[in-house]
């Protein structure tokens, strides 16, 4: 039996329904047990969005296809899925806004804050759930990589599940294509997923590290932000900074993020009293021929998700300059 799997990004047109609801025994083995669990919260970053899951999850798998990279601004977006009775809405549904990223593909943000959202299959009774936002232990770690063919240049896999070019074999159903920028010497470009944004930026970065902060979790929905930053002088908006919405959290002293009004998805923010640009490395359309350089507010992290990099690790901020 096949379905729109619009759930992991939208990217995805037809899977499985064993792969979603975890039907095949391959995909349960790091769920552990069945027994009953507290329920999970989540929000967006801004709170105006709150929703409700009760465990156990089906499934839980990291997506490296350039779609979900684009919409969370990050190396791979990470997804669990559980019976769609089992989900509920508590709050900020009249926020939510939708795109339409493929013919039968649908992705979902906060309106406000740009945060990526459940998407509910009512027809597969399943609800799928970005794992970054959600709280606590959620009784399953990550099973395998998705399209790792489609990977972010500038990411390595050093963890040791299995990966998939696109599906895994058995489901023998192919990705979507997407369009590729050929690179120039000196300028790294980025987009946001409808294309409608467009970005570039020239010379080296001042640094690019990865944040594992309740907050970088909740906006980009993922295990971690991995953001560049360059001085202002050295970026530029190439179209649609009409289409660029920015929220800055209340109570912070800087931090906040952009993006796309009409396709939610992450995009640099302009901090012109900092003279720094906050570019998520996930809407990157060439390589920044960069690494990440640190891991920091690792005593953050997703209980959930595994440090398996040699990348210096810091507890809290980076150290000073």
């Amino acid at each position: 039996m096949r379905l729109f799997a619009r759930v992991f990004g939208g990217m995805i047109e037809d899977a499985t329904v064993g792969f979603l609801a975890g039907c095949s025994s391959k995909w349960h083995n790091a769920r552990r047990g069945d027994a009953a669990m507290a329920t999970i919260s989540g929000s967006c970053l801004c709170g105006t969005v709150r929703y409700e899951v009760d465990p156990p999850f089906n499934m839980m798998i990291n997506c490296h296809c350039s779609m979900c990279r684009k919409q969370h601004g990050s190396p791979f977006g990470t997804y669990v899925s559980a019976p769609i009775d089992r989900f509920r809405w508590v709050a900020g549904e009249d926020t939510i806004m939708s795109y339409q990223s493929s013919s039968e593909g649908m992705r979902y943000n906060c309106k406000v804050c740009g945060s990526v959202l459940p998407n509910m299959m009512p027809k597969w009774k399943l609800a799928v759930l970005p794992a970054g936002p959600l709280q606590g232990d959620l009784g399953i770690t990550p099973q395998a990589h998705l399209f790792v063919g489609s990977m972010a240049p500038w990411y390595t896999i050093t963890d040791s599940l299995p990966q998939h070019a696109e599906y895994p074999p058995e489901f023998a159903t192919p990705g979507q294509v997407r369009p590729q920028v050929t690179p120039r010497p000196g300028i790294t470009e980025g987009s946001c997923l409808c294309g409608e944004v467009a970005f570039e930026v020239t010379g080296e970065p001042v640094v690019m590290q990865s944040c594992h902060c309740s907050r970088c979790r909740r906006a980009r929905g993922a295990a971690h932000a991995t953001n560049i930053f360059y001085k202002t002088d050295q970026f530029r908006w190439t179209r649609g900074e009409e289409l660029v919405a920015d929220y800055k959290v209340p109570e912070a002293k800087y931090y906040g993020v952009a993006f796309c009004r009409k396709c939610g998805s992450a995009l640099p923010r302009v901090s012109r009293e900092r003279n720094i640009v906050v570019t998520p490395a996930g809407s990157l359309d060439t390589d920044p021929q960069g690494r990440s350089q640190r891991h920091i507010f690792t005593s953050y992290k997703a209980p959930w998700y595994e440090i398996t990099d040699s990348v210096p690790r810091f507890p809290e901020g980076p150290p000073p300059a």
